[in-house]
């Protein structure tokens, strides 16, 4: 069976069963907040000029008034840049992707619907195809760590219908970010070196967890390093490794960086002291930062109130989800976890007998330990390639060591830092997710009840998503 059509068909399926939902939510109720078709002239257009008339006020009012919470600033932002401060929290690569694709492939549908609608549709429009291949991407990599098909392709059908699905088809940067991270790692697992840090730059600049990707390339670098020095035995190769993988984390900061620049000249340069605003007179002038918290709050632990109960009992199961999937690893290898992979990596590499068996180019299939007193499947890891020998597998792989420190730090971040219930969606690119539920599915001693409450966690969020978020009431 061709698994890559199953994914294109199940995420084909699950696009199509969210519009159809939000369309249905629609119709069915009235918007708690009904100024989303509200659009003033931007604040560049002097002339206050009126709109010319189209040829489908139904259908653009249509979808005008489905551009609701965030997709607000995504399509402003297109139609008019950034006009006000508290806008730059809304990172540029969506925007920009919006207003080429309106006014290129859409400009026809100018006339027909006006441009904020055209805008609208191409926000959607590059949301669900980006899930789409995001997905692939998903099941990609997902055999690359996993080496299981069939676990691959489950985890890859609970991404295509995961609990924050109403984001990833509305015009929000998850499914650019997904895409981008994603696509980035797999390629990076499958050996390329370059490419992906371009695509993790790319989701820096749609997200700004974006960076954090850069921790691939570091962890990478430690694991070639230690391979270098320890068994090789060539310290000059350690500072090439080091440098190389410098440059890359450098290079997957620099759109993050310029987006910071960028706000400062805007907002900061030219003006007197009394004029600036408090950030641009800080040592390190983020504008990002101060955007989170002076415009929504954000802080550690400022979130920690007993109003937000029930934000904090919207975000639990996928916290819960994510604090089990570490957990269950961590115990299965503890000592492996937290010398990051170098505990095993270091014992084998004492047994001389053994460095010939498993430090080979080829490392995507199991090898054969000889030299072991009762003979036994090691599996190495891709990544890293050189020194990493683990006798586990699937999820419990050397491989997944990287992803359980990022999600760990995603998690922890979302916890203690931001508002709690965006943890849905926060969390929702992380691939460990999908794996462990993937596991418990199909592993556990409780496989078909496991089973039976991660579906329903999705089909309820799925439905309480779509029917909130699209009619402006609060949801994550």
């Amino acid at each position: 069976m061709n698994h890559t059509r199953t994914i294109f068909k199940y995420a084909i399926s699950s696009r199509i069963l969210l519009l159809t939902l939000i369309i249905l939510w629609r119709s069915l109720l009235s918007p708690y907040d009904t100024s989303a078709s509200i659009n003033p002239n931007c604040l560049s257009d002097s002339s206050q000029s009126k709109k010319s008339p189209i040829l489908f006020p139904s259908i653009a009012s249509a979808i005008e008034e489905s551009i609701v919470w965030d997709s607000v600033y995504f399509v402003r932002i297109s139609e008019c840049g950034y006009e006000y401060e508290q806008s730059y929290a809304f990172f540029p690569l969506l925007p920009i992707l919006i207003f080429l694709l309106s006014n290129s492939v859409f400009r026809p549908l100018i006339s027909v619907i006006g441009y904020r609608a055209v805008l609208g549709l191409s926000g959607y429009v590059i949301s669900n195809v980006a899930f789409v291949f995001a997905a692939l991407s998903l099941y990609r990599l997902s055999v690359v760590i996993l080496k299981d098909r069939n676990a691959s392709l489950r985890a890859s059908i609970l991404f295509c219908f995961n609990p924050a699905s109403i984001f990833y088809s509305s015009v929000y940067s998850e499914s650019l970010y997904a895409l981008l991270s994603i696509g980035g790692v797999y390629l990076l697992m499958s050996g390329v070196n370059n490419v992906p840090a371009l695509l993790f730059a790319l989701s820096g600049f749609a997200r700004s967890n974006g960076v954090l990707n850069g921790g691939y390339y570091g962890f990478k670098a430690l694991h070639q390093s230690y391979y270098a020095m320890y068994v090789k035995k060539r310290a000059n190769l350690v500072l090439q490794i080091l440098l190389a993988g410098a440059l890359r984390c450098i290079c997957i900061f620099i759109p993050f960086l310029a987006y910071q620049a960028y706000g400062y000249y805007n907002i900061c340069h030219g003006r007197n002291s009394d004029e600036m605003r408090p950030w641009c007179k800080a040592k390190i002038p983020l504008l990002y930062g101060f955007i989170q918290s002076h415009y929504w709050g954000v802080g550690f632990l400022q979130y920690f109130q007993f109003k937000q109960l029930p934000n904090f009992l919207l975000a639990s199961p996928v916290l819960s989800l994510a604090f089990c999937s570490i957990i269950s690893y961590l115990k299965a290898d503890p000592e492996n976890f937290f010398s990051l992979g170098f505990g095993t990596a270091s014992k084998k590499n004492n047994a001389a007998s053994l460095e010939d068996e498993y430090l080979s180019a080829a490392n995507k299939e199991p090898i054969i330990v000889r030299r072991r007193p009762k003979s036994m499947i090691v599996e190495r890891s891709v990544f890293p390639k050189e020194n990493q020998v683990s006798v586990k597998s699937g999820y419990y792989s050397a491989s997944v060591i990287p992803f359980i420190i990022h999600l760990s730090f995603m998690a922890a971040t979302v916890f203690f830092v931001m508002h709690v219930q965006v943890a849905t969606r926060f969390l929702s690119a992380s691939p460990p997710l999908y794996w462990f539920a993937s596991y418990l599915m199909t592993s556990s001693g409780n496989s078909r009840r496991w089973a039976q409450m991660i579906w329903a966690y999705a089909a309820l969020y799925i439905l309480l998503g779509s029917l909130l978020f699209s009619n402006f009431y609060p949801f994550t």
